[in-house]
C-alpha cells in the first residue's frame, strides 16, 4: 500500500510541473528593413598613345588609341560618366607635358572621333541607369592631332574621370 501512495504522489507531483496549458494567444508584426544607398565605383584603363613621330608617319596622320572607364553602380543608379580636361589644358584644349613643349590631344566619346568627351550634362558620357551591379566598360577614344612641333621625350597627363550618380 505504502508503494501505491509513493505513485500517486509521484503523479500528482509530475502534473503540477508540467507546463499550464494555455488557452489564448497574443500576435504582433515584426517590422524588418534595410536602406540600400546608390553607389558607384569608377576605375580606369589608360590611354596609351605609345610613340608618335611628327616627321614622319605623324606628320600627315593622327595618332589614335583607346583607353577606358568601367562604372560599377548599385541597380538603378548612374547617369552620367565626366571627364576632365586633365592638368595641362589652356582653355578647353588638353595637352600632355614633355620635358619642353606641350603636346596636344583630345578624348572622344565615339570611334569616328567626332564627339569630344568632357564634363557636365552637355559634354559627359550620358549612360543609362545599371541595369545590375555587373560592371560596364564605356571605350574612351584617344587622338593626338598629326603635326605637332615638339622636341623629344615622355608627354604624360591625368584626366580626372567621375561618375554621377
Amino acid at each position: 500500500m505504502q508503494s501505491g501512495k509513493i505513485a500517486l504522489v509521484l503523479i500528482a507531483l509530475a502534473l503540477s510541473l508540467q507546463a499550464p496549458a494555455w488557452a489564448q494567444t497574443a500576435t504582433a508584426n515584426l517590422s524588418i528593413s534595410a536602406t540600400v544607398n546608390g553607389n558607384c565605383t569608377i576605375t580606369t584603363s589608360a590611354v596609351a598613345f605609345g610613340s608618335y613621330d611628327p616627321v614622319g608617319t605623324h606628320a600627315a596622320t593622327p595618332l589614335d588609341n583607346t583607353g577606358a572607364v568601367t562604372v560599377t553602380c548599385t541597380k538603378g543608379a548612374g547617369t552620367r560618366i565626366d571627364l576632365g580636361l586633365g592638368a595641362n589644358a589652356t582653355g578647353s584644349t588638353r595637352r600632355m607635358q614633355g620635358p619642353t613643349d606641350l603636346l596636344t590631344y583630345e578624348l572622344y566619346q565615339d570611334s569616328g572621333r567626332s564627339t569630344i568627351w568632357g564634363a557636365g550634362a552637355g559634354s559627359g558620357l550620358a549612360i543609362s541607369t545599371a541595369p545590375s551591379i555587373t560592371p560596364r566598360s564605356f571605350t574612351v577614344y584617344g587622338r593626338v592631332p598629326a603635326a605637332q612641333n615638339v622636341g623629344a621625350g615622355t608627354y604624360t597627363d591625368t584626366v580626372l574621370a567621375t561618375v554621377n550618380f
